[in-house]
């Protein structure tokens, strides 16, 4: 059953602590020791942020209670004389040392901070406050209005017009500001130590000059005791250690005894007037309960001569020598020691050098995105049993504030567990830090360092070069640890509910930078910005969450000046090629059109070296109404005896439609080509449309030549065919290009035709991995994988060998060395044109095929005997048509004409022929 905590009260906290495996019921605490539903026995070195000074129901804090009870003493007397708040302030007077004079009782921390605004403003009839950046004094409006912190403010449209904010530990911070603004400040208000912001202890002689300068200004002293006061650092107030005396200082938390919210102000007889005095009250202030429970705690702390604050002085000493130990034993995980008494702070210093400049470990990634010591707080719980939190806003920061009851074996249990999260941090092991949230028991070893993850990376770009983005994203789970090496043992089911559970967390992020020059000499600096989604999430994820995350991502490599990026993978689907993101301010790329430039040469190079005829081969294209499929066959279909489109089964006559579309598309295509002077090789498709009568000028309008298309398509001898039956067309084609937008593996062995040469440019991959090991006769192609110029390293490797990356990411480079900064290959505006410009491009700058590629491997020579001999196998009896007779015999290639790749322009006999053709086989082989 749904616990009702998320269901009824904060359902994004409880998610929240569900992610990070923070969400115990704890059902039985006493002392610093918390009990679990489970019956496991927690330490608890948080103490509520302090307001838990005696640890969990202590019994003398229970008794003032009881006591209250078995006497019958009233509470909510308001207006009268009230016994228990009186004494209770009394006490707290003299505790001050005479330093201040009247105390207004409060229910929190939050309202103490707003009764000392509302005080100094009465008292200097000003209305400013100054206060520090990073300081916490609480939620409530004005409370939140001294907060500085942005992060808590922007939401309520605080803070109030009044508040500034300067440095914490900077005077002449304080003293510029105050003299700015001469006779408008109301109020100074400090930590003596901030608490939220990381446990930062000033420097020495910080505050006593802070009030010199605001008794200078005619501005009030307001100090924050909340957490501080009260024994947390081993004194009642820490202010007392200072050598100043404050106009004002607030407290709570410890006040309550750990069982009763109660705050309050003291504040000296100068500054406390009539009109603050007559309208400023509380119903629930003042009440006798919390006056009882104030009256208990302040006997705790001062009987026997103050021995408990004495003991938290000596324990707090011992706890801080034991972690300052553990940072010199581990000097690139803690950055620094800080605090006093029970009131520390360990700032881990892990960011993304940590570990070197390859990917190695996500975690500075995690502590750049402030979910490390998130992270930390849930290992030390689930498998320590130690209790510890974050700080609000120095998220770098493990607070350290047990109970102030705790004892050597406490402090000697907690320096262990610590000790332990130190040596996993060290290590880089995020697959151990995380193992817990994914049930895995089996320990993680340490990963091992590579060569790589010491390359220097660049630090970013130079005037004189272009600059790029590309956006990458998990194919899959298999794809975890090529960002982080340690999460390797994790099984797919462990990495599939890490992925559940921190995707969600985790913001983009660059994984890897580089540096290249062209071989003109021209240089670029790129950036690989990692959308934390997989595949399937992207699929089957609310359309609205992902391009939002998409869109943070473009938005993440423009703020760091990316004059082009380019859309990898299913960030183009899940964006429509772009044009979804709104408001954008940067150029994008899909990449489409040097993929299919790419990935025709791979299946060109492959028909070559296996003497494949294209004008004699029937092509199929799986995915041709897609941006990458309907490019592939505007190159492809001129090439080819038959051309088969291949729509989504899914789709149905929708799919048709589209398919009827593409195939207008590429006859218009051949028209205006063929009025440019092109002519067309015997044999194939665009030689058999030249010979059709009636057929319409190159700029027919769409409706003439849809339908002059659609008679075409009718008749039995148009070698141009549309289909959505994937299994029967496979069967029948000698080439095949897969470009689809699906995860799954669809292509089995038995669906594809002996000898059959298949271009797979799906991500997933689209083909079973059953055709490399049932289908030796099969070549299966990875589609456009490139070599570029100087093989430079990314930052980490994509799977692949050094230098080597996908055409869409070459795209994305060479759009960068031309300094070209416009939307490049959007939608489905594909032409051969644009397309064959960067084949040019690649030619200028360098960038070429990488070679033959299979199932992420090179084509090695074992194999490519090893096709040849399973080819030689093939059936005698040809395969029957399944699209109806292709009509008129075939004659042969003209004599001269090869089938591979020209040289891009060079020379040849057959200047005005296909793009991809060449003139010879030894011109094919030096363009490849």
């Amino acid at each position: 059953m749904e616990h009702p905590f998320p269901r009824y009260v904060n359902p994004h906290l409880g998610e929240l602590l569900r992610t990070v495996q923070l969400d115990k019921r704890f059902v039985r605490g006493e002392g610093a020791w918390l009990w679990d539903a489970d019956g496991r026995r927690y330490l608890d070195f948080i103490a509520a942020y302090g307001a838990l000074p005696f640890g969990f129901n202590p019994p003398r804090i229970w008794d003032a209670l009881e006591e209250v009870r078995r006497t019958g003493e009233p509470s909510f007397i308001q207006p009268s004389y009230l016994d228990a708040a009186g004494e209770l302030a009394r006490r707290l007077i003299e505790l001050t040392g005479g330093d201040l004079d009247y105390v207004t009782f409060t229910n929190s921390g939050a309202e103490s901070t707003e009764a000392a605004i509302k005080l100094a403003r009465a008292a200097t009839r000003r209305k400013r406050i100054l206060a520090t950046k990073n300081s916490f004094h609480g939620k409530t409006m004005g409370a939140l209005s001294a907060t500085g912190r942005n992060s808590y403010q922007d939401a309520f449209y605080v803070p109030f017009e009044g508040f500034d904010f300067v440095p914490y530990g900077d005077v002449d911070a304080i003293r510029e500001a105050l003299a700015a603004r001469p006779g408008e400040y109301a109020a100074v208000m400090l930590e003596p130590i901030q608490g939220e912001g990381g446990i930062v202890v000033p420097p020495p002689g910080y505050l006593k000059a802070v009030e010199e300068l605001a008794r200078e200004h005619g501005a009030l002293f307001v100090l924050d005791e909340v957490q501080t006061g009260l024994g947390r650092t081993g004194v009642m107030f820490r202010y007392q250690t200072e050598g100043v005396k404050p106009d004002v200082v607030t407290l709570a938390k410890a006040l309550g005894g750990g069982l009763f919210p109660i705050g309050a102000m003291l504040c000296r007889a100068e500054v406390y007037t009539e009109a603050f005095a007559t309208k400023h009250s509380s119903t629930f202030a003042g009440n006798t309960l919390g006056a009882r429970v104030g009256l208990a705690v302040l006997d705790w702390l001062t009987e026997d001569d103050g021995a408990l604050l004495k003991n938290v002085q000596r324990l707090g000493g011992r706890l801080l020598e034991g972690l300052q130990e553990l940072q010199r034993r581990y000097p690139h995980v803690i950055r620094e020691v800080r605090g006093t008494g029970f009131m520390l702070g360990i700032d881990f210093g892990i960011d993304r050098r940590t570990f070197g400049t390859g990917p190695g470990s996500m975690m500075g990634i995690m502590a750049e995105q402030e979910l490390l010591t998130p992270a930390i707080a849930s290992y030390l719980l689930n498998r320590q049993g130690l209790r510890v939190a974050p700080t609000l806003n120095g998220a770098s920061v493990i607070r350290i504030e047990p109970p102030l009851i705790v004892d050597e074996e406490h402090c000697d249990t907690a320096l262990a567990a610590l000790d332990d999260v130190c040596r996993v941090l060290a290590e880089g092991n995020t697959g151990q830090l995380l193992a817990h949230l994914v049930g895995r028991e089996e320990p993680v070893p340490a990963p091992v360092r590579r060569p790589e993850d010491d390359i220097a990376a660049p630090e970013g770009p130079e005037p004189d070069e272009g600059h790029f983005a590309f956006l990458v994203h998990p194919l899959d789970m298999g794809n975890y640890p090529e960002f982080d090496r340690s999460l390797e043992p994790y099984t797919e089911e462990e990495m599939q509910r890490l992925s559940e559970r921190f995707n969600a967390l985790i913001e983009p992020f660059v994984i890897g930078k580089t540096r290249f020059v062209s071989e003109t000499g021209q240089k670029v600096y790129g950036e690989f910005v990692v959308v934390p989604r997989t595949t399937e999430q992207l699929i089957h994820g609310s359309r609205q969450e992902n391009l939002a995350v998409v869109a943070r991502a473009v938005e993440l490599a423009r703020q760091r000046g990316a004059g082009i990026v380019g859309l990898g993978a299913y960030t183009a689907i899940v964006s429509r090629s772009g044009r979804a993101l709104k408001d954008r301010r940067v150029a994008l790329t899909t990449g489409n059109s040097y993929t299919v430039v790419a990935a025709i040469e791979a299946l060109l190079e492959a028909a070559e070296r296996l003497g494949e005829d294209l004008t004699e081969s029937r092509a199929a294209v799986v995915g041709a109404t897609g941006s990458i499929g309907r490019g592939t066959a505007l190159l492809l279909g001129p090439e080819v005896r038959e051309l088969v489109l291949i729509g989504n089964p899914r789709s149905g006559e929708k799919a048709v439609e589209r398919l009827r579309a593409v195939a207008a598309e590429l006859f218009r295509s051949l028209l205006t080509e063929a009025a440019a002077g092109r002519a067309f090789a015997e044999g194939t498709i665009g030689r058999w449309l030249l010979a059709q009568p009636g057929r319409p000028a190159a700029d027919a309008s769409d409706e003439e030549l849809a339908a002059w298309t659609e008679g075409l398509l009718a008749r039995d001898d148009c070698p141009v065919h549309l289909t959505v039956d994937v299994d029967g067309a496979l069967r029948q084609a000698q080439m095949v290009v897969i470009a689809t937008s699906s995860a799954e593996e669809f292509v089995t062995p038995e669906m594809l035709r002996h000898g059959a040469v298949v271009c797979d440019m799906s991500r997933p991959p689209n083909v079973s991995r059953r055709v490399e090991a049932e289908r030796p006769d099969v070549l299966v192609l990875d589609g456009g994988v490139i070599e570029v110029p100087g093989k430079p390293w990314f930052g980490w490797d994509f799977g692949y060998e050094r230098g080597l990356a996908y055409a869409c990411m070459s795209e994305t480079m060479m759009l960068a060395l031309e300094r070209d900064y416009r939307d490049t290959s959007l939608g489905t505006d594909l032409t051969p044109q644009s397309m064959l410009r960067f084949r040019d491009l690649a030619r200028k700058h360098g960038f070429k095929l990488a070679g033959l590629r299979s199932f992420d491997r090179p084509v090695t020579e074992q194999r490519w005997q090893q096709l040849l001999e399973a080819r030689a196998r093939a059936p005698v009896a040809a395969p029957a048509e399944a699209f109806g007779p292709p009509g008129a015999p075939r004659p042969g290639p003209r004599p001269g004409v090869g089938t591979g790749l020209t040289a891009l322009g060079a020379g040849g006999d057959v200047p005005s022929r296909a793009p991809f053709l060449s003139a010879s086989a030894s011109s094919q082989r030096s363009a490849l």
